[in-house]
């Protein structure tokens, strides 16, 4: 649920705390105090469109957070997991921030995301109704959605594994239609990947290093009379000449050898010089094979270059390795011989395709025929939900569009659900969304929302003003109906009917004055005799009597009766 909002700098709020408890709370007030305001900042928590001119006049930026509290197991949690936001144990925080400059930043839980993100983390926690926007209970396509989850966890398992059989399903028919193509991208395609193929292969790679060992021998031919140099001329002075100086060294160390033995420092000297000598002479040695082995062959230092430069070209089509050149080749190699012996792949493919659908479509069947047997149920509790708000006389159905061709089979299953109702007795049945009356739309939105609300796991369900335009003994339905809802869910309710205020485990007084010349909205608890005034104001208009309160006191007892029975 909403425990906290802060609103700072948003349209005439300047700066707005509220806390929230559980259960039902209502916000009233006078018209233009900022009740649809607040609602609109909720809005924009939960990732709504937003607007530099939402900013408060002469204010750079607008700051909005909301602290929700979840339950064990909710969606937001498993949301928040696959964009890797840390979770603050069982609170999410939402933040958005809009500036003149076009900058909006979003945070949940302080990880900077997407607008996209905060949307998707926002609609499992708020909900949000207002007069004509009635979200996915007015969207034709996420009907089947809400009758699935009507259907429980028996359709949840099943739909999993049909969503298994899917994925196989879609992959043999992708390939499928791939095999099918036309017969002339197939012939180039076969040309294409018999070029490449001989490219390759009259390269005969088969050395993943070879170019690094080219290179090396590249570089020693490129560098022949540099190293030769070198060596003859590191030989010459270790060995190759009559005062050279492994010669030298040898003399000092007999020298050293005659007198080690008169003191310990003189033999560990000596010991140094001759290990030094003998190891001189092991590297003279060395250099020497070097020499007798280097040779300058201009021959292969050119075959050296053209068999580079192929395997540059190589690479450059292929990929950016030898390993990478094999393997498209063995991937070339692989479509060619598919391609080449198409009708027998096409036989297997036909036979997988076939096995795939035929399973596909057993386990969707299944699939409706658990949805059809919900739908019974749904529609049964459905017109009892509507008996309640006084509109006995509604028929309500749960309708199975016939499906053929390419949309017969998704990821939904093999059915196309829709909502439809008939207002009144001998007129046919229509769309839902298409035929109820603002009012009428209102109620039927609420029966739906006290069915649904126990299994969508929504924490907080906002309503805008949607008891607008009903009266008396339906009034107070609409009242119970969405105290109802809050047994299931928070709700915080914007009205003007006294009978919704009286229902209401939170009351909220919404007011603005003009402090400096600058219009503030401020957010009030009522309580006791504030409470009674309130409701007696929203009974009687500006002029509250005796009998208005009176009246006003009555309706509240009398809701807490109602309430009481629950």
């Amino acid at each position: 649920m909403l425990q906290e909002l802060s609103i700072k700098n948003f349209a005439i709020i300047e700066n707005l705390q509220v806390s929230f408890d559980e259960g039902m709370t209502v916000l009233t007030g006078e018209t233009g105090a900022g009740k649809s305001i607040i609602i609109d900042a909720v809005g924009l928590l939960a990732g709504g469109r937003g607007s530099h001119d939402l900013i408060r006049h002469g204010e750079n930026k607008t700051v909005i957070q909301g602290l929700f509290s979840i339950p064990e197991n909710a969606k937001t949690a498993a949301v928040l997991e696959s964009y890797g936001i840390e979770a603050d144990g069982d609170q999410v925080l939402l933040q958005r921030e809009l500036s003149r400059n076009g900058k909006n930043i979003s945070r949940v839980n302080g990880t900077i995301v997407t607008v996209a993100t905060l949307r998707e983390v926002g609609e499992t926690l708020i909900d949000i109704h207002g007069q004509n926007e009635h979200q996915e209970l007015m969207d034709p396509q996420k009907h089947i959605d809400l009758l699935d989850q009507f259907a429980g966890n028996e359709l949840k398992e099943v739909k999993m594994t049909y969503l298994n059989s899917y994925s196989k399903y879609l992959d043999t028919r992708k390939q499928l239609i791939q095999l099918k193509t036309d017969e002339k991208e197939t012939v180039q395609r076969i040309d294409l990947l018999t070029f490449q193929i001989q490219e390759i292969e009259q390269a005969q790679l088969k050395d993943p290093a070879e170019d690094e060992k080219l290179e090396e021998e590249r570089n020693l031919l490129v560098n022949y009379q540099k190293v030769m140099q070198a060596l003859t001329s590191a030989y010459d002075s270790l060995q190759n000449s009559e005062e050279n100086g492994i010669d030298k060294i040898g003399l000092g160390m007999a020298a050293l050898e005659k007198v080690q033995d008169i003191n310990p420092v003189y033999q560990t000297i000596a010991s140094s010089v001759s290990a030094a000598y003998y190891q001189l002479q092991e590297c003279a040695g060395d250099i020497l094979s070097e020499i007798e082995q280097l040779s300058y062959d201009e021959g292969r230092l050119n075959e050296i270059e053209n068999r580079l430069e192929l395997i540059r070209q190589l690479k450059r089509k292929y990929g950016n390795t030898i390993s990478e050149v094999i393997g498209h080749y063995g991937k070339i190699s692989q479509e060619l011989d598919l391609i080449e012996n198409r009708e027998s792949y096409l036989e297997k493919l036909n036979v997988d395709y076939n096995k795939a659908k035929a399973e596909v479509m057993a386990i969707g069947k299944q699939l409706t025929a658990i949805r059809r047997e919900a739908a019974v149920v749904l529609e049964e509790q459905i017109q009892l939900q509507l008996k309640e708000l006084y509109m006995d006389k509604v028929l309500f159905k749960t309708v199975f569009h016939e499906q053929s061709g390419k949309t017969a089979i998704t990821d939904n299953g093999l059915d196309q659900v829709e909502f439809y109702i008939a207002t009144n007795v001998g007129e046919p049945l229509k769309a839902l969304a298409k035929v109820a009356s603002g009012g009428e739309l209102s109620r039927m939105m609420l029966a739906m929302k006290a069915i649904f609300t126990k299994t969508q796991g929504i924490t907080s369900i906002i309503f805008d003003e949607v008891d607008t335009g009903v009266s008396g003994r339906v009034a107070q339905a609409i009242a119970n109906k969405i105290h109802l809802v809050a047994s299931y869910s928070q709700v915080l309710c914007i009205t003007h009917l006294p009978q919704v205020a009286a229902m209401a485990d939170q009351h909220l007084y919404i007011e603005k004055e003009i402090i400096a010349d600058r219009t503030k909205t401020h957010v009030k608890p009522l309580f006791g005799a504030e409470r009674i005034n309130e409701v007696a104001r929203m009974l009687a208009g500006t002029d509250i009597t005796e009998l208005s309160l009176a009246h006003a006191k009555e309706l509240l007892e009398l809701a807490d009766t109602e309430k009481n029975k629950a």
